[in-house]
């Protein structure tokens, strides 16, 4: 009878610690929602950046600067009156 509940109170040791629901299972988890929660951070500040720029483009009277920056960033045009230097092609 000693013996039978040795075993029994090994084996549930074991599985606490190591099973499949035990005690390392819940540390990968608590790992794993760390890295989520910094991830799920970083997208909200992109998101947060992207409804800023949509909010600065509505149709009815879109922000100039704006249009501005994106035409120069994006699109790579210049202002009519920008001076905009060209480095020679690499001969060779």
């Amino acid at each position: 009878m000693l013996l039978l509940c040795l075993g029994l109170t090994a084996y549930f040791a074991f599985h606490t610690v190591k099973g499949r629901h035990g005690l390392e299972a819940r540390d990968k988890l608590l790992e794993r929602e760390s890295a989520l929660q910094f991830e799920i951070e970083s997208l909200e500040a992109v998101r947060t950046n992207l409804a800023r720029d949509v909010a600065l483009l509505r149709p009815d009277l879109p922000d100039p600067d704006f249009v501005e920056e994106i035409a120069r960033e994006v699109l790579g045009f210049a202002h009519p009156r920008d001076r905009v230097l060209m480095d020679a092609p690499p001969s060779g």
